[in-house]
């Protein structure tokens, strides 16, 4: 037994180092699922953990989430299930890498963050979203805040969301006039969380 978890720990310990330096399941699925996008000829925007990774916040994870639109999607699904994506179940938005087992989850443009009931804020069409040649699309920063904050502010269970805007502010040394780019609807959280973030911390 205590060999068995010593060899979990070391292939964690493995992963934890391979995704420090950009070589993870997880950023292999990703560039699979870029390659594969691309050559069905659909559109996507990276989001979630990786996309506040772009913006100088490095949190591990274990899956890709991306933005699509409704019809991309169904593309995606008519190109490559079957031949390299598993769905997690059947009709579910969401597949996994069959090379790297590792989850895909696609957030649809025109639907809502965190209790998916409506507001403001809305998931993007990455399309409109720029990018540079043979680059990945990626949620620009005032984009991601908001979806973050419309997530947590809705649904009690995304408080990572939350703690993801402070450690954007952080990591983007971001003024409290910030929030001013925002949709109104998320204008307060945005400076109740610049305020926490800008709070020396207290050594114990």
């Amino acid at each position: 037994m205590l060999l068995a978890m010593n060899e979990h720990f070391d292939e964690t310990i493995r992963e934890v180092d391979d995704f420090l330096v950009g070589k993870s399941k997880v950023h292999r699925t990703l560039e699979r699922l870029r390659r594969s996008c691309e050559d069905a000829g659909v559109e996507i925007a990276l989001a979630g953990a990786l996309a506040v990774a772009e913006y100088g916040h490095l949190r591990l994870t274990v899956d890709v989430d991306v933005v699509v639109s409704e019809d991309g999607l169904r593309r995606f699904k008519e190109r490559w299930l079957g031949r390299g994506y598993v769905e997690k179940f059947s009709g579910s938005r969401g597949v996994r890498d069959a090379e790297t087992q590792v989850q895909i989850d696609f957030l649809l443009t025109g639907e809502f963050p965190g209790d998916g009931k409506p507001k403001p804020v809305r998931f993007p069409d990455p399309a409109n979203i720029p990018k540079a040649p043979g680059a990945l699309r990626v949620l620009d920063l005032r984009t991601l805040i908001e979806l973050k904050l419309a997530s947590g502010i809705s649904a009690p269970d995304r408080l990572q969301d939350l703690a993801d805007v402070v450690a954007l502010v952080r990591a983007n040394r971001l003024p409290v006039a910030f929030a001013d780019n925002l949709d109104p609807s998320v204008r307060d959280k945005f400076t109740e969380l610049w305020h926490a973030a800008n709070t020396p911390s207290r050594e114990s």
